[in-house]
């Protein structure tokens, strides 16, 4: 019996030295599931962004197609009363220069919206920019994760290497967004 404790002793001794020797390897994985749902989570936010800018542009483009309509058609019945046979002259005169005036309003208007659109088609830009690199680093930490579990099972660093090598890659892409302006 003695004999028998000893010999398990030595293997439970074995195990444990095994199981010290992966603990790097284990604390990594830990690591690299936090750093993936950090980076998860900060795509997700920036994709959020992204259309909230979309939604921002479209309706000053609305606006804008809006104000185009009513400025064109306030021209063309200012040309229609300039054209007509008006009985009160001075009227029709006062409310055609009402209507330039209101014309040369709208077209600083117009000028406006448009800017407005565009820098928020901009902002759209840089938010899908920022939310592919989030989705990239999110690819490489996930495996990084896989690759560094493979070695629990082989027991063999060079896996461990090679996910820190990709987590790395992924860590630089998640920088890249937050950093990307």
């Amino acid at each position: 019996m003695e004999g028998d404790e000893a010999g398990e002793l030595k293997e439970n001794a074995e195990k444990g030295s095994e199981n010290q020797a992966m603990r790097p390897v284990a604390f990594t994985m830990s690591v690299l599931a936090v750093l993936v749902a950090i980076t998860t989570v900060l795509g997700h936010r920036t994709h959020t962004d992204a259309i909230l800018f979309q939604s921002k542009a479209s309706d000053l483009w609305n606006e804008y197609q809006a104000r185009h309509i009513r400025a064109h058609d306030t021209e063309l019945a200012s040309g229609l009363l300039s054209t007509l046979n008006v009985a009160d002259k001075a009227a029709a005169a006062k409310l055609t220069q009402t209507w330039k005036d209101s014309l040369a309003k709208s077209a600083q208007d117009l000028k406006e919206a448009q800017e407005k659109a565009r820098a928020f088609e901009e902002q759209v830009e840089l938010a899908e920019h920022k939310a592919n690199r989030f989705d990239l680093a999110e690819a490489l930490l996930e495996i990084a994760l896989v690759i560094t579990s493979v070695t629990l099972l082989t027991r063999s660093r060079i896996y461990w290497y090679l996910g820190m090598a990709f987590a790395a890659a992924g860590i630089l892409s998640a920088l890249s967004a937050i950093l990307f302006k």
